[in-house]
């Protein structure tokens, strides 16, 4: 490809989040025009100063309202490329529906009748398996986007650097890196933010990323929770304790909240919350084979520089 990538006019929406502020800023440095979708919260407020600083205009709206996506989000304008990077937070079916599935079909319903011609979609690698609500809503919507007669990108990332670091803190407390069964039960090829966002501003530049479906990894050999806790244990120079939690805790867990979860929502919340963390007790986010019910990293792409050694040695520096 010779010469400098042509500029686009780019529509983010979940900016407000770690990974959409990531892409606005990647596509900035890429030289695109970019529009940042923000929630009306005291986060969105944040994000506007810093992406008006950098160059990006800035919209508020709701998009769990069709009237919104178009009216404050799209507002009129026409845009080349639309990239969503929302998520439910709490990944309960309710949440799920209405974020993952709806929210995104009001996006898309949007975007086709702006004429817009791109559709780039943050999804998730676990999705190749889905036995969660979350999982049912992403890959609902991702045949409705293949469906559309958009050009598609959808992007499945392997885990976040942000998913594994929540156990820093405690570590250098002295407290010990929880683990389920033996610590090797799963694996991963993590990615950070900027790597993410880096390769999803690309899926504009690049042909081979259009429609398709895009797993994605970060740098280097994947990595199981004991890796995890020696690699923190190397950082800091001295051995990591380990707690070893029996996988049936969480199966115990969801059993139980599923007796009562067709008459309480609460109930019915907790079950999923419990069957959410068995299940990433136990699969990897790594590319798997449906034929041989296996996970692959030998097929598992890579890309980018950050590993998660580097982002703990950063995150150890802070807490110094």
């Amino acid at each position: 490809m010779s010469g400098a990538p042509e500029s686009k006019s780019v529509l983010v929406l979940g900016a407000s989040g770690t990974i959409g502020r990531a892409v606005v800023l990647a596509l900035l440095d890429d030289g695109h025009r970019v529009t940042a979708g923000l929630r009306r919260s005291s986060s969105g407020a944040e994000m506007e100063e810093v992406f008006v600083s950098a160059c990006a205009a800035c919209r508020f709206g709701d998009v769990t309202e069709p009237a919104s996506v178009t009216d404050d989000f799209f507002a009129g304008a026409k845009f080349d490329v639309v990239i969503s990077c929302l998520a439910s937070r709490s990944g309960t079916a309710k949440d799920a529906q209405a974020i993952d599935y709806q929210a995104n079909a009001n996006v898309l319903e949007a975007a086709k009748n702006a004429g817009a011609k791109h559709f780039i979609l943050l999804s998730a690698i676990c999705v190749q398996k889905p036995l969660l609500a979350f999982q049912h809503a992403k890959l609902a919507f991702e045949a409705e986007l293949i469906a559309s007669g958009l050009t598609y990108s959808i992007v499945r990332p392997t885990a976040f650097f942000k998913s594994l670091s929540g156990q820093v803190e405690r570590v250098v407390k002295g407290k010990p890196f929880v683990v389920f069964g033996n610590g090797e039960l799963t694996r991963c090829k993590p990615i950070s933010d900027r790597d993410l966002a880096r390769y999803i501003s690309g899926c504009i530049t690049y042909p081979a990323r259009h429609n398709c479906i895009l797993p994605i990894g970060g740098p280097g050999s994947a990595i199981s929770p004991l890796d995890q806790a020696a690699t923190l244990g190397d950082l800091l120079g001295r051995e990591v304790k380990l707690r070893r939690v029996p996988v049936g805790m969480m199966s115990a867990f969801a059993r139980a909240f599923s007796f009562g979860e067709r008459w309480s929502n609460w109930c019915a919340e907790k079950a999923e919350y419990a069957r959410i963390a068995r299940y990433y007790a136990t699969e990897s986010m790594l590319v798997h084979d449906p034929e041989t019910s296996q996970y692959d990293a030998d097929e598992t792409p890579e890309f980018g520089a950050d590993t998660l050694r580097d982002h703990y040695a950063s995150l150890l520096d802070t807490t110094k």
